[in-house]
């Protein structure tokens, strides 16, 4: 349906509105396109939808949670992206593929943008308590985040456009936690200031969800170079969110 009446005064709104990825394209290729869906949607989601939480789902993911959030002027803890959830999601799998255990037995932890230089973390990342840094060797566990990073990718030229059960399971394992104010700890894309010295972007963190949104933000402690990896990714999502605000800026004029 295209009728806006059906969602006023929700509790939550997800966006998912916005052009798919086709083979070859990068989440950035999407960008100009994408900000302009993304921006008529959330005009509406301010009117009719004041009080909601959002949660953005299209790509490029971080910098359209940032377009929502400016739209709908929301305090930003209510506006977040489903990044994190799909990224973890993918790499445990790959993980759990690689050992041959229960999926559900891997507990990975990523971090950065929804892109290329996203920042999955071996050393947070254990299988039924046990680090996978004591099950694998560093040239496979190298290997799983190649792929981890392109997974997006990897299911494009499988199916000619972009994924969307995995994306979906994950909105959905969001909605619920938000609805149930359940007090789920996972990583997803939320706004950060002082935190990990981002300086303003919103970027996936592992961050404890409820009924206000993103009710707080995890501080894991970084080595050095997990560090440097985290703030090239959020070099890039600030690049990207800065453009945003050149095509926000443009149509006003």
């Amino acid at each position: 349906t295209t009728d806006w009446a059906l969602a006023d005064q929700s509790d939550l709104v997800i966006i998912t509105s916005g052009m798919p990825r086709k083979a070859g394209m990068s989440r950035d290729d999407l960008l100009a396109k994408n900000t302009a869906v993304v921006q008529s949607v959330s005009a509406e989601v301010r009117r009719r939808c004041p009080e909601a939480v959002v949660i953005v789902v299209c790509n490029p993911l971080d910098a359209m949670v940032y377009t929502a959030a400016k739209v709908t002027g929301f305090a930003v803890a209510r506006v977040l992206g489903m990044a994190g959830a799909l990224d973890a999601a993918r790499y445990a799998y790959f993980i759990a593929e690689e050992l041959g255990v229960w999926v559900g037995d891997v507990h990975a932890v990523l971090m950065g943008g929804h892109g290329d230089d996203m920042v999955p973390l071996p050393r947070y990342t254990s299988v039924s308590g046990v680090p996978v840094t004591e099950l694998m060797e560093p040239v496979r566990i190298a290997a799983i985040i190649a792929r981890t990073r392109r997974g997006g990718m990897e299911i494009v030229e499988l199916l000619g456009t972009s994924a969307y059960y995995a994306p979906a399971a994950g909105a959905v394992r969001m909605a619920e936690a938000i609805l149930a104010d359940r007090k789920a700890v996972m990583c997803c894309s939320a706004w950060c200031e002082a935190e990990y010295d981002v300086g303003g972007a919103f970027v996936g963190v592992p961050v404890v969800l409820g009924a206000a949104g993103v009710e707080r933000i995890i501080e894991l402690e970084l080595h050095p170079a997990e560090r440097e990896a985290f703030a090239t990714s959020a070099a890039h999502v600030k690049a990207l969110t800065a453009k945003v605000d050149a095509l926000l800026a443009a149509d006003k004029d």
